[in-house]
């Protein structure tokens, strides 16, 4: 499939900022499910940007406007082609026991994902689901499926009732919140039970999305934030990275986008940055994600890649 994505981020002040220094990480990434076709990347007011890749490998683009300005706008461009994939039936019909003695042999490579970390903590409530679901002799692929539904079917979606810093404790508590809520969770169990897993960020073609395309023969609607969405790749024997989606209790398809990926959410935010001089008055995020025929234009062609 091909998506033309626009990602447009305004911070209105409530006075004039002397000094603006933000870093964004909204570039869609090329890998084995998609390919980034074009990109652009604009400032308002213009900064000049520095491009990098970040520890886990995030192209992260960051600009200084060091002018007095009332408003920054930051806007990302993107044209994505995904496509199918899956990886091969040996890697999920292992079985616990044996991906965790392979694990454990690729523990320093794996470190961050194996360990608790700042947004994801482990807790006793953690530890008993991790035991509950992942049984020794049980199939890994299997398991991971199980795991997703049950956090579909246990959690409500419910925008706003938690906070970007709720841990996951409240949130089992709760039993309810948004993407990121349902992707924390779900990575706090794996981590607990030896499983490698990280967190992703991106875009999903949502319902009201794909009802301005046009889109015949629609799909299953997906659950999520217009704005950004957030799932799980779960490492698995063999070097693939399996990506699930608890929110909507799926394999992540052709309809999502990735972008960014860390050990939590801190680690993949689409921007962030500090400013002098006043306070922001108001923060308004807009993204649009429309499915393209395959002989739109595109934007422009996309920076070349990092080595990492």
């Amino acid at each position: 499939m091909l998506f033309r994505i626009q990602h447009k981020t305004t911070y209105l002040y409530a006075g004039e900022a002397s000094e603006s220094f933000m870093e964004a990480r909204l570039t869609p990434v090329d890998d084995e499910r998609q390919r980034l076709l074009s990109r652009d990347f604009v400032t308002e007011p213009v900064g000049r940007v520095h491009r990098y890749a970040d520890y886990f490998g995030n192209l992260v683009e960051s600009f200084a406007v060091a002018h007095r300005h009332g408003r920054l706008v930051v806007e990302s461009r993107s044209a994505v082609e995904t496509q199918r994939w899956a990886p091969p039936h040996a890697a999920l019909e292992i079985s616990i026991s044996e991906a965790r003695q392979i694990f454990r042999g690729e523990r320093l490579r794996l470190f961050e994902f194996l360990m608790p970390s700042e947004a994801i903590p482990m807790s006793a409530a953690v530890h008993r689901l991790a035991n509950q679901f992942f049984k020794p002799g049980a199939e890994l692929g299997a398991t991971l499926l199980r795991l997703n539904h049950w956090i579909k079917e246990t959690f409500r979606y419910v925008p706003g009732i938690t906070r970007i810093d709720t841990p996951v404790t409240e949130v089992l508590t709760l039993k309810a919140g948004v993407c990121q809520d349902f992707a924390q969770v779900m990575i706090a169990i794996l981590r607990s039970a030896e499983i490698p897993a990280r967190y992703v960020t991106g875009y999903i073609e949502t319902e009201t999305q794909r009802k301005a395309a046009g889109t015949k023969n629609p799909p299953a609607a997906l659950v999520g934030s217009a704005e950004s969405h957030a799932w799980v790749e779960v490492y698995l024997p063999g070097g693939f990275w399996y990506p699930l989606d608890p929110t909507n209790d799926c394999v992540v398809g052709e309809r999502h986008v990735k972008v960014a990926c860390g050990r939590d959410s801190h680690d993949s935010t689409p921007t962030r940055g500090v400013f002098k001089g006043t306070r922001t008055e108001k923060l308004s995020v807009s993204v649009t994600m429309l499915r393209q025929e395959a002989s739109s234009p595109v934007f422009a062609p996309a920076p070349a890649p990092l080595s990492v």
